[in-house]
């Protein structure tokens, strides 16, 4: 599905312009900082603030959005019930530098109550402040708490839900490699949308296509995840270790069931999908759907936009088994299944 001429123009020519994100990940957080306080997070959402605290000593400081019901009467007035069916852990995008849970506060809030789940939403230390292995260190910590009971004493365990988006989405998939080999607790299912699972972005070297035909037109280009790259490892030995590219892992089995969600535009689209029918292979459980007319980074977008009501339909099957007919609406493709 082609995208519109002039979205795609405009695209091209945001893409061509950018400078090198090793010089101007600074800059870019300040404009989300920006960005992060101009969000109206949905009224029929409580938002919470919470820390983690590390090993280290650190507190990672948490953002908990509670979907709430409202019910109204002549006889009681108005009631406030909070109303979920489980926990959504999410790590946010941005290349492991930038991104923020102020960045996030409308789509959390979004997530919240569309998918009726309670959000807690991670911020985890960023690069290039705190390299590899910092990030999935911090996100594995806290997600450790939450299955122990030590930041919410009301959570249901078989109701946590790991989820992230690109950087984030890498995060999730490797606190779930991180559970399943030090084995302290294990997540029952992740969402992982267009996530960053492979090290090499070069399009003249990687496996990918999707890295050469996405890598110089959509907004996120294949230099800008090279710079990313580069930002977040400590040594070129990092490139090898399967907890930053968990498509090097040797072995996948034992792994949560898994959603991929990837984008039709994006260069990190082909690596999403290999690692989602790796899963499917090898542990059993994994669904793939790639959103056609959409580029990397639209979780970001208004929620009215077909791209991101069709992601929610998708994710709100996944988790609950609510009908989802493709004929419906021709904006989403699966390319592989539990079936």
């Amino acid at each position: 599905m082609p995208l519109n001429k002039a979205v795609l123009a405009a695209f091209k020519a945001a893409s061509r312009l950018k400078p090198d994100i090793k010089q101007t990940y600074e800059a870019q957080r300040v404009a989300e900082d920006v960005m992060g306080k101009l969000s109206l997070p949905d009224p029929r959402c409580r938002i919470d603030e919470a820390v983690a605290v590390m090993r280290d000593g650190y507190e990672v400081p948490l953002r908990v959005f509670t979907p709430l019901d409202f019910d109204f009467s002549l006889d009681r007035g108005l009631k406030v019930v909070e109303d979920f069916r489980g926990t959504i852990l999410f790590f946010h995008g941005g290349g492991w530098a930038n991104g923020s849970v102020d960045l996030y506060i409308d789509a959390c809030s979004t997530m919240a109550v569309k998918l009726e789940r309670r959000v807690v939403s991670v911020d985890y230390r960023r690069s290039p402040e705190h390299r590899f292995p910092q990030a999935p260190e911090d996100c594995y910590e806290t997600a450790r708490q939450l299955f122990a009971g030590e930041l919410l004493a009301d959570v249901d365990v078989d109701n946590i839900v790991l989820f992230g988006d690109s950087a984030g989405g890498n995060l999730a998939a490797v606190v779930s490699l991180m559970a399943r080999d030090r084995g302290e607790y294990m997540p029952r299912s992740q969402m992982l949308l267009y996530p960053v699972t492979y090290n090499d972005h070069d399009p003249r070297t990687s496996w990918f296509d999707s890295v050469r035909e996405n890598g110089e037109d959509y907004l996120l280009t294949a230099r800008d995840v090279q710079g990313y790259m580069e930002l977040y490892c400590s040594s070129p030995e990092d490139l090898a270790n399967p907890y930053l590219a968990p498509l090097l892992a040797p072995d996948v089995s034992n792994q949560p069931r898994t959603l991929v969600i990837t984008a039709e535009y994006c260069p990190l689209r082909d690596e999403g999908e290999a690692f989602a029918a790796r899963i499917d292979l090898e542990s059993g459980e994994a669904a793939c759907y790639r959103v056609l007319d959409a580029v990397h980074g639209y979780l970001l977008y208004p929620s009215v936009l077909n791209v991101v009501k069709d992601t929610y339909r998708i994710m709100k099957h996944f988790l609950d088994g609510d009908g989802l007919e493709q004929e419906d609406d021709p904006a989403w493709l699966e390319l592989l299944g539990t079936d």
